[in-house]
């Protein structure tokens, strides 16, 4: 397979534009690993991990491709199990190069990672926060649109919102929201953007931690399954949040937000362990758990009607790069 070669690439050390969104408790280090391994940039959630198992994680992915593998750090304080300082801090012990901040001010934090000879990107959700960013040092902006799946930075669309960060900063960016295959990835590309960022499509591969039936789900659904809404605010308040919704979501449409102090909630489901997963948690379908995963967030984006399967990691992205080329031909032919 011809690389596709863009100036992220030579910013992060890949071989293709492709970043695998961290997608939260379902990125495992097999997918970061497999990802990696095909020439892309494999990503590791890491706040919703102690600091051993942020470490192992890392050195689990790491030690089983000779590809490049990032971590993000959520710098919302309202969320993890560690301060995004403690995480940011594990990241690094871990010998991580490429570090991605999301939800919050990375500022404080960017200087950090340049010290320890890595890179840094910064997720957006305006040119003005991609400008921001820059100014603090971001190697690598990330411009995430509203129809992305999972938690939700933005009030913009990614056709709107691309083309004006790319004309607000001079470092490379990568396109997040709405991006499901090749054609996705062209156009990103023609938009302006370095990179794609797909997070949707990795959570329906052989290699995800996500639940057989949430795999299932994605497939099944189309463009019009998800729906944006801050119903899975326990673990995470008032972060608005894209999901397929399912029979469970259906009836509580409208509601507000559950009282993350309630004393009892119903647990819906538990974990490998036997843990309780509560109504209303933030936690999807995992391999492993059983009970009533119907009421469980399954994290998807409006790209969801283009995974249409669940093949490896390696394919998606082989698939990815082969099918941007031939758009990108396509549409140069046009002009000819």
């Amino acid at each position: 397979m011809a690389p596709l070669q863009t100036p992220l690439c030579g910013a992060l050390g890949i071989e293709h534009p492709v970043v695998q969104a961290p997608v939260g408790s379902v990125s495992t280090p097999e997918l970061a690993a497999a990802v990696a391994d095909a020439g892309g940039l494999g990503m590791l959630a890491m706040s919703w991990r102690d600091a051993d198992a942020v470490r192992d994680a890392y050195e689990a992915a790491a030690t089983a491709t000779d590809g490049v593998v990032g971590v993000n750090v959520v710098l919302d304080e309202a969320t993890g199990d560690l301060s995004p300082s403690a995480c940011l801090d594990a990241c690094l012990d871990a010998g991580a190069s490429v570090v991605s901040f999301s939800f919050g001010d990375a500022s404080p934090f960017v200087d950090r990672v340049h010290e320890a000879g890595g890179t840094a990107m910064v997720t957006v959700g305006s040119a003005a926060e991609a400008e921001s960013a820059v100014d603090a040092g971001a190697d690598v902006v990330v411009a995430q649109g509203r129809e992305a799946g999972g938690h939700v930075q933005s009030e913009v669309t990614t056709m709107a919102l691309l083309p004006r960060v790319v004309d607000a900063v001079d470092v490379p960016v990568v396109a997040a929201g709405g991006l499901g295959d090749g054609r996705g990835l062209a156009a990103a590309l023609t938009l302006g953007a370095d990179g794609g960022w797909l997070g949707t499509r990795f959570v329906a591969t052989a290699e995800s931690g996500a639940h057989e039936d949430y795999r299932d789900r994605l497939v099944a659904a189309d463009e019009t399954a998800t729906r944006y809404t801050e119903l899975f605010s326990r673990g995470w308040p008032d972060q608005p949040h894209r999901v397929v919704e399912t029979e469970a979501i259906a009836e509580h449409a409208g509601e507000s937000p559950p009282d993350t102090d309630a004393d009892e909630p119903a647990t819906v489901a538990r974990t490998p362990d036997g843990d309780p997963v509560e109504r209303f948690a933030d936690l999807p379908p995992l391999e492993g758990m059983d009970g009533d995963l119907d009421s469980l967030p399954h994290y998807a984006g409006q790209s969801v009607g283009l995974a249409d399967g669940v093949p490896s990691a390696a394919a998606v992205v082989e698939r990815l790069v082969a099918d941007a080329a031939a758009a990108l031909s396509d549409t140069a032919d046009l002009t000819r």
